[in-house]
């Protein structure tokens, strides 16, 4: 058994505020872009921003000692004798991260680009989604094409923003993916963002399908257009449980879920504990799972869609 060691509270405080962002780099992780955020390249399920952590497959998180305690495996004593080993790594400073844990964020719509020749030029050219699609949500309002200046460089940004709202059509949730082809393109939800509202559609009938991210929902319905607007479709902008309670909560008429996550160990992962989040609502509802042939519904339309193009090859120098 390890030696107890008394850490003061002014240690602790210290410990908790080793600036995350910095840590992990100087451990040799990679991060990723997403939005205010740092995504972990070895977990995307897990954000980090300064002194905070989140893990939207959990949904927990907090600050820099319970990060260290989860993602190393480390207990309470190990984990402040390693932060406060860190030489060299930012401390944020008590102040900005308790303004920063008390700020409450107004979701602000960005600009409609004059034309969606980038947007259509993503998901059509690049995603092969059908064009009656995206023209639908488009005409429903929700989606657009963003066109947005940095001001300090004065650089024009242009994104996909897919627009989440609640039941009285009030806009909640801001998903942003960039539309420039051959760069690392920026994906996040926009500042003010209600998690359990993201990009969806609601049908009148019963039953509710839930995907990853938006794309893979408007790859589900280019392949399966018949009769699709009769039922609800939500992307969970990960594998968040909080858009799939909500909605239930909402629409309690609704019989049947259908789980359409990704076919990897982290989609089966998530699948399986979003059902164990449904056993514990009254209600009981019937589950069907659908997985696309390869990881994602989008990789499988882009197969078909080459396969066709294949087939139309053949046929045309056959003749």
């Amino acid at each position: 058994m390890g030696q107890y060691i008394h850490y003061t509270q002014e240690e602790k405080e210290r410990a908790n505020r080793v600036n995350l962002e910095q840590l992990m780099l100087k451990q040799g992780e990679i991060l990723l872009p997403a939005g205010r955020e740092k995504r972990l390249g070895s977990n995307h399920s897990i954000t980090i921003r300064k002194n905070y952590w989140y893990d939207h497959a959990t949904e927990t998180g907090g600050l820099a000692i319970d990060f260290v305690k989860m993602y190393y495996g480390k207990t309470f004593s190990e984990a402040m004798a390693f932060l406060l080993s860190e030489e060299g790594v930012i401390h944020v400073e008590a102040e900005d991260w308790e303004k920063e844990k008390q700020r409450k964020e107004v979701l602000k719509i960005p600009a409609v680009s004059p034309n969606r020749r980038r947007l259509y030029g993503y998901l059509v050219k690049h995603r092969k989604i059908a064009p009656e699609i995206v023209n639908y949500f488009v005409q429903k309002n929700l989606l657009y094409e963003s066109c947005e200046r940095d001001k300090k460089t004065g650089k024009e940004y242009h994104n996909a923003i897919f627009v989440g709202k609640d039941p009285d059509g009030k806009v909640q949730h801001l998903h942003k993916k960039g539309l420039y082809s051959g760069e690392k393109n920026y994906k996040g939800n926009q500042r003010g963002s209600r998690p359990e509202y993201p990009f969806q559609y609601r049908g009148d009938g019963k039953k509710v399908y839930l995907f990853e991210a938006p794309v893979d929902l408007f790859s589900y319905l280019t392949l399966h257009p018949d009769g699709w607007k009769q039922n609800s479709y939500i992307a969970l902008m990960g594998v968040s449980a909080k858009p799939m309670l909500q909605f239930l909560k909402d629409r309690p008429d609704v019989e049947t879920i259908v789980f359409c996550l990704d076919h990897d160990t982290a989609g089966s992962m998530a699948t399986k504990r979003l059902m164990t989040e449904l056993e514990t609502l009254e209600k009981p509802y019937t589950v069907e799972i659908e997985r696309p042939i390869r990881k994602d519904w989008n990789d499988d339309l882009k197969a078909l869609s080459v396969a066709e193009q294949e087939w139309e090859q053949d046929v045309a120098l056959s003749m």
